[in-house]
């Protein structure tokens, strides 16, 4: 079974800062989820794995991405942080002008990619 062609955009800033689809996807987790153990758990991620990423991005900008509520009698919870919403929103733009802009040479690609190839290969990277 085949799958649709897909690109991805990963951005690694000068001083080491790399966001791409796997921070994104948190980021959008977390603010549909409301909780940074549920938005893990959604992606087989555990809840230190989530909770580790989360804290990077907080620390990659100059201001945090994710905020966190302490448990109590309404319980804890995270969401995104104005900054973090705006983070997630540019990414996003990124993303679908960079498809954008490649979409004639992902089509010719496409067309020409022989449809009995099977990868040996046991990375995704080429």
């Amino acid at each position: 079974m085949s799958r649709p062609s897909k690109t991805t955009i990963r951005i690694d800033l000068d001083n080491g800062v790399r966001l791409g689809p796997g921070k994104a996807q948190l980021l959008e987790l977390i603010a549909e989820h409301g909780s940074i153990r549920a938005a893990g758990a959604s992606i087989g991620m555990s809840y230190r794995r989530a909770w580790l990423l989360g804290d990077e991005i907080n620390r990659m900008f100059k201001e945090p991405s994710i905020f966190t509520r302490h448990g109590g009698k309404s319980g804890g919870g995270a969401g995104l942080t104005e900054f973090g919403q705006e983070l997630l929103s540019r990414y996003r733009r990124m993303e679908k002008a960079s498809r954008d802009a490649m979409r004639a040479d992902l089509d010719w690609l496409e067309s020409n990619a022989d449809p009995h190839f099977e990868t040996t290969a046991k990375t995704t990277d080429a």
